[in-house]
């Protein structure tokens, strides 16, 4: 029977809440989100409309704020290891996020910190003054600075809630706030280990990278289409919000998630053997396949509404880019569902193979070196933007990614990524095949479960030390890093 026991040092062992602090981790991981994730569609059309910055503008500076946020990350994750400990990280964090969302709020509540309202009917319209733009980002640092605390040790935090001693575990030498006890003190033979594991999972990063820029593309020129689409619902006249239409990414989370666990991962368990059904990786692969359809069809359903608006009626004008095309918005619904898929099994899958591949002493960083690789992908869908924006030319003096989707192929730049996508699946399915996964007791992570014991040194919440008959319930996909790709797309 395992006991709380005076462990390495002396130190007692903290008081474990288990699931009982769920609901206060997963929580303070959705509001998080909220404030910085959860509104950047919302910003794309506020930067748009009321600081009247143009369409390129405003989707750098929303790829910049995401970007930023996630490098950030990485610092986060050192101070909480090293220095901090994950409690006060996440509490210095959680005041930043609301000073973040106080600040923004601020800038809508009072006129002058915006710029005046521009008409529907005027072309050039007033842009922002320097300290009104000073004041938005420092809004935009408050949420930069809550999230690098978040997000890193939010995962690891919830996984601290639960008693890590195992059968075949060590307890690394922590503090009870889950600080190193002494971070600068490591055995060489760990350190090799540590830099083993990093190195491998290298390649495999550079391929997350490149899928991200399908979702960050996605996340911001979906609002576009869907600002110059027939948004109304039924014959009255409500009109579906833009930003609104990626809520259908988080509901084909919600619903794919747990059929995906109870439903087709036994049944691949039958056909497969594995205790997963498949293979990290292999859930991965199949994520990026998908990310490759969501462009293609983000194409072909742009295509459809820029001949729609040139053939048919058009309803009214939008100031600044051009006319509404009466295509219902209900046609950007397929690319959302299937960049929902793509995200529910790419993202997930990669949250997990990080977690699951880094030391014990580094699951704060595991996590982190994924985020900054997001980060660099937000990075690189800028410059991309920016470098279509400029090279690219259609008629008199127009682009395909001009202010006026009608005046402009949108499609063409979706055909791009699909492009660049095709060819980061062949480089993945290279690594994924040379891949040598982190063993745990001469088990890979994906047999830990068949030798009728946890191996999970302080693993996800969900799967931690869950036993039936002797059996491990890790066999199912981690609920954590699940969790947190749902919460990523609260909205």
């Amino acid at each position: 029977m395992e006991k709380n026991q005076i462990i390495a040092g002396k130190k007692k062992e903290p008081n474990y809440r288990g699931i009982k602090a769920m609901p206060f981790v997963i929580g303070n991981e959705a509001f998080e989100k909220l404030g910085t994730i959860g509104t950047s569609s919302n910003l794309l059309v506020y930067l748009t409309t009321v600081f009247n910055m143009k369409s390129i503008t405003a989707t750098n500076v929303i790829n910049t704020f995401n970007g930023t946020c996630n490098v950030g990350t990485l610092l986060g994750a050192f101070m909480s290891d090293t220095y901090l400990g994950r409690y006060r990280t996440i509490g210095i964090a959680s005041i930043s996020s609301f000073l973040g969302m106080l600040v923004l709020t601020l800038t809508a509540a009072f006129p002058k910190l915006h710029p005046p309202t521009c008409g529907s009917e005027e072309i050039i319209c007033e842009g922002p003054s320097p300290g009104q733009l000073t004041f938005l980002f420092a809004g935009f640092v408050f949420l930069v600075i809550g999230a690098s605390g978040i997000r890193p040790c939010n995962l690891a935090f919830g996984a601290d809630q639960f008693n890590p001693n195992t059968d075949s575990g060590r307890r690394d030498d922590i503090n009870s706030d889950g600080s190193a006890a002494d971070p600068w003190k490591l055995r060489s033979l760990q350190q090799v280990e540590e830099v083993k594991c990093v190195v491998r999972v290298i390649p495999v990063w550079i391929s997350g990278i490149i899928y991200y820029i399908v979702l960050a593309i996605m996340q911001n020129y979906v609002v576009f289409q869907a600002i110059q689409a027939n948004r109304s619902l039924g014959r009255g006249n409500f009109k579906i919000p833009a930003a609104s239409y990626n809520v259908y990414t988080m509901i084909t989370l919600t619903i794919w998630i747990p059929i995906y666990d109870r439903i087709i991962v036994p049944f691949l368990r039958k056909i497969t053997g594995k205790e997963e059904g498949i293979t990290i990786l292999q859930r991965v692969g199949i994520g990026f396949l998908f990310g490759i359809l969501t462009m293609i069809i983000s194409g072909l359903v742009e295509k459809h509404r820029r001949i729609v608006a040139f053939t048919r009626p058009t309803l009214g004008l939008v100031a600044r880019k051009g006319a509404v095309s009466s295509m219902s918005g209900n046609w950007l619904i397929p690319q959302l569902v299937i960049g929902g898929l793509s995200e529910g099994f790419a993202i997930i899958g990669l949250v997990e193979l990080f977690y699951k591949q880094f030391p014990e002493n580094m699951r704060s960083l595991g996590p982190s070196f994924l985020i900054s690789g997001f980060a660099l992908s937000s990075y690189l869908s800028s410059v991309l933007i920016s470098v279509v924006h400029q090279t690219t030319k259609i008629g008199d003096g127009s682009n395909w990614l001009a202010e006026d989707l009608n005046q402009g192929r949108l499609d063409y730049f979706y055909y791009l990524i699909a492009g660049l996508e095709i060819v980061n699946l062949g480089y993945f399915l290279v690594c994924a095949k040379w891949y040598k996964y982190r063993s745990t007791d001469n088990s890979s992570p994906m047999d830990v479960a068949k030798e009728g014991r946890c191996s999970a040194r302080r693993t996800l919440p969900g799967a931690a030390a869950l036993r039936q008959g002797g059996r491990c319930s890790a066999r199912r996909t981690l609920p954590g890093a699940a969790a947190l790709s749902f919460i990523h797309h609260l909205t």
